[in-house]
């Protein structure tokens, strides 16, 4: 059958690819001029199913206001009148109790994990490069509280069977050497060895183009107007270039996919956390991380992209805009900085924001509409990379009328009463 996939970032491109594996006629509809211009574009490189747990989770509200009055903020509230964003609050606050961390931690996991597999295999078949490095994650600590507040994900990590290894300063050093030169200190670690790392941009376009090769057309610079609907089926996607139709279309435009929806009845809760990041070129190899830091203080990733570093994290809540504040890229430097430092030459590093689509229980919306041909794939927040792989594969088998491979009822809109 034909599909259309609307978006062409990582998860709408990976959707598109193995529905084209499935044998279906696919369009990708996108309003950039390529692949991953937008949220895929300079991600901070991690593929970290072990790491894949909620924002909303005990004691947040509390850590919140403390992050608020810091100088390097790793979360930004910017407040305005927009029911929008007071609705997505609220509702992440109602996920942030102990029982509905364990829900969605499991929720995240089960996917994250199963897109790694998938992840893997495409490897194997295909021989697809991206700058990959499988060399694990390291979450530093900088303080004692900190490596004990780590206890109740090292538990969830036990019960699911996620490989990891509770590292002191010496064993960090020794999995990350550069980090011997670290101008502040920290006091260990939780190291993840079965996470991977690699440039989100380049797999995304070198999948485009193996899409491309099974016959995926890619309409660029098309601009995604609305969606014709009738007798509760959607009839085709409104574009500045004109209509479009198909036998099933699937939603995976990040945070403006609640937007494009609302007009039929559905308020999916998806809405955008803004990240950063920079990119610096190395200039002393030995002094740069081999994989992947997340310096737990920043909320920042630190991550080695062949001879690049790329730098990335805090949570900024404002709406929908990309503006880059100087600030924010102070508190990516001082991170990477007092880490690595002359790892990387900082002041050549570019600059840039993304729009991270999340939903307030922080897992994606993956599945089924309410409105017949109608799929979504969205708002997989700060795991798009991480789940992009599973996450295609699960709707090309419920497309194709094939059972998936892991659960999904409970990753559909249907879990927030639709």
């Amino acid at each position: 059958m034909k599909v259309v996939v609307l978006g062409a970032g990582v998860v709408g491109t990976a959707t598109a690819y193995y529905l084209a594996r499935a044998g279906h006629e696919v369009e990708v509809i996108e309003r950039q001029s390529g692949p991953a211009l937008e949220t895929s574009f300079a991600n901070a490189g991690e593929i970290s199913p072990g790491y894949a747990s909620p924002w909303a989770a005990p004691g947040i509200p509390q850590k919140a206001i403390r992050w608020l009055l810091m100088r390097h903020a790793p979360l930004i509230l910017r407040p305005e009148f927009d029911l929008e964003m007071v609705a997505w609050l609220v509702a992440m606050l109602g996920n942030s109790t102990s029982r509905r961390y364990v829900v969605n931690k499991s929720r995240l996991g089960r996917l994250a994990e199963y897109s790694r597999l998938c992840l893997m295999a495409l490897r194997t078949e295909t021989g697809i490069s991206y700058d990959e490095r499988m060399q694990g994650t390291l979450q530093l600590f900088r303080t004692q509280a900190q490596l004990d507040g780590a206890a109740k994900d090292i538990k969830v990590l036990k019960a699911e069977g996620v490989p990891f290894e509770v590292l002191d300063r010496a064993g960090c050093i020794a999995v990350e050497p550069g980090l011997a030169g670290a101008d502040d200190p920290f006091v260990g670690g939780l190291r993840l060895p079965n996470d991977e790392t690699g440039d989100c941009f380049k797999f995304t376009n070198r999948l485009a183009a193996m899409a491309s090769e099974l016959g995926v057309r890619f309409r660029f610079d098309t601009q995604v107007q609305g969606l014709d609907h009738s007798g509760g089926k959607v009839t085709g996607v409104r574009t500045d270039k004109g209509l479009v139709t198909a036998d099933q279309y699937v939603v995976a435009l990040g945070s403006f996919s609640a937007r494009l929806v609302r007009p039929l009845g559905l308020g999916l809760p998806v809405y955008p956390v803004k990240g950063y990041s920079i990119t610096a070129p190395i200039i002393d190899p030995d002094r740069a991380p081999v994989s992947t830091l997340l310096d737990e203080t920043y909320k920042v990733a630190i991550t080695r992209l062949g001879d690049r570093i790329r730098v990335g994290g805090m949570a900024e809540i404002s709406g929908y805009n990309n503006a880059l504040p100087e600030r924010r890229r102070q508190t990516l430097i001082r991170s990477v900085g007092s880490l690595f430092p002359g790892a990387g030459d900082l002041e050549a590093a570019s600059f840039w924001s993304g729009l991270r689509p999340m939903t307030p229980d922080s897992t994606p919306v993956v599945g089924a509409s309410p409105v017949e041909g109608m799929w979504f794939n969205t708002g997989h927040g700060t795991l798009g990379w991480t789940m992009a792989c599973g996450s295609g594969q699960v709707i090309s088998d419920l497309i194709s009328g094939r059972a998936p491979a892991i659960e999904t009822k409970d990753l559909s809109i249907a879990r927030y009463g639709y």
